[in-house]
């Protein structure tokens, strides 16, 4: 099931989310200051290309940089996308067959708020730390 989700995801909205991130991504590399931003968006983009059966767990060592970094992302930029996610997660909702596809985009939020400190793990093994 899980990939037949993520097909159809990918489909209608995987790619170009991950499109999106990825040259959000490559804009933020191009200073020095904004490459961990730029790493940051690839992970999101990364997830955002195949969702289902991944999920977000908080790295117990993620420290102070981590912080600051989220901090300075939830201001510049992180909760316009999330807002993205809200909006396009309610639109999916509102047919039987988008609910899945606008929980995804659901699941999305938590990582574009404060994506530093948080690692991308597959749902069968949610206390990983293998990083991909």
């Amino acid at each position: 099931m899980k990939t037949a989700l993520n097909i159809i995801w990918l489909v209608l909205s995987g790619l170009w989310l991950f499109l999106s991130y990825f040259a959000a991504g490559l804009l933020l590399c191009v200073t020095i200051i904004g490459i961990p931003f730029g790493i940051a968006a690839f992970r999101i983009g990364i997830y955002a290309l195949w969702p289902f059966g991944y999920t977000t767990v908080e790295r117990p060592d993620a420290g102070a940089p981590s912080c600051v970094g989220n901090a300075l992302w939830l201001i510049l930029a992180g909760w316009w996308i999330a807002l993205g996610h809200i909006v396009t997660g309610v639109a999916l909702c509102i047919t039987i067959i988008g609910i899945p596809l606008g929980i995804a985009n659901f699941k999305l939020i938590p990582v574009a708020l404060l994506p530093f400190g948080r690692e991308i793990v597959r749902t069968d093994q949610p206390f990983a730390t293998d990083r991909w």
